[in-house]
């Protein structure tokens, strides 16, 4: 993780944090998952040089063998594509999933099940949602569930349609790293760029879409993907170009139009 915020310009503190996680990692005495399942997430908080975010980073790999964001920064990750694969899951629904909102993985969705907000979601009814548990379950091939983790509050629209200026401005000015995706990306072409930036204590870090669904609609280069991590832990949200209606070509949050407007009607026109 260190490495490659280093080579896609994050923030130096940022790099530091993850390097002097690692450092002190290597020389405990004993693995860290034996402190995990002694003392859960406030251990891992406990040792030196990890903090909040790298100790949620920790647990996902105990708890799933992967991490997230790390396949977020390699540009390996499709999560619309892994919804799909689900009983009950088509296209469009695997794509309001993702897009409006924020799922990315298995166990996040598993999450939303327990605590019911996928029953909130139109299209999810008692059937739906059992064949779903159960398909989840056989596919994460789980003993035991992790302890439920509180979902952050919602992030604020303004920081969000802020980074998406700030990404496509130095986007399209050819300023930003560029990842090599492995989906969808037969040429093995860097055209991906990244951008890592702050507002107040959160990194946030924006990319194009680049699910299938957003290729297939040439949407690739204006659905633009944003991911926050701070001390509430991280959350996701999709900014795009609004088709229709009063806010048509201006920049909107997925899921949260409302908001977008009343922020584009304390700005002219040109600004939004």
């Amino acid at each position: 993780m260190g490495d490659l915020l280093e080579t896609q310009q994050a923030d130096d503190f940022r790099v530091r944090a993850y390097h002097v996680a690692a450092a002190a990692l290597r020389q405990l005495g004993a693995p860290v998952t034996e402190l995990y399942h002694r003392s859960g997430l406030a251990g891992l908080e406990q040792l030196p040089g990890v903090g909040r975010g790298i100790a949620r980073a920790l647990r996902d790999l105990i708890e799933h063998g992967r991490l997230p964001l790390l396949e977020r920064l390699r540009a390996e990750d499709d999560p619309v594509q892994l919804f799909g694969t689900l009983p009950g899951i088509g296209e469009g629904l695997a794509d309001r999933l993702h897009h409006d909102h924020g799922y990315e993985t298995l166990e996040q969705l598993m999450a939303a099940l327990d605590d019911g907000r996928l029953a909130r979601i139109p299209g999810f009814g008692p059937r739906r949602l059992a064949t779903l548990r159960a398909a989840i379950l056989r596919r994460l091939a789980r003993s035991r569930l992790p302890p439920p983790v509180p979902r952050p509050p919602p992030l604020p629209v303004e920081d969000l349609l802020d980074v998406d200026r700030e990404y496509r401005d130095a986007a399209s000015s050819g300023r930003l790293p560029l990842i090599t995706p492995r989906r969808h990306n037969p040429e093995k072409r860097a055209w991906l760029p990244v951008l890592h930036t702050t507002r107040g204590n959160r990194h946030y870090t924006a990319l194009f879409s680049n699910t299938e669904r957003a290729h297939r609609l040439g949407r690739t280069h204006d659905w633009v993907v944003i991911y926050a991590d701070g001390d509430q832990g991280e959350s996701q949200a999709t900014v795009v170009t609004e088709q229709l209606g009063p806010l048509a070509g201006r920049r909107v949050v997925r899921g949260r139009e409302a908001e977008s407007a009343a922020w584009h009607a304390q700005r002219p026109r040109a600004e939004g």
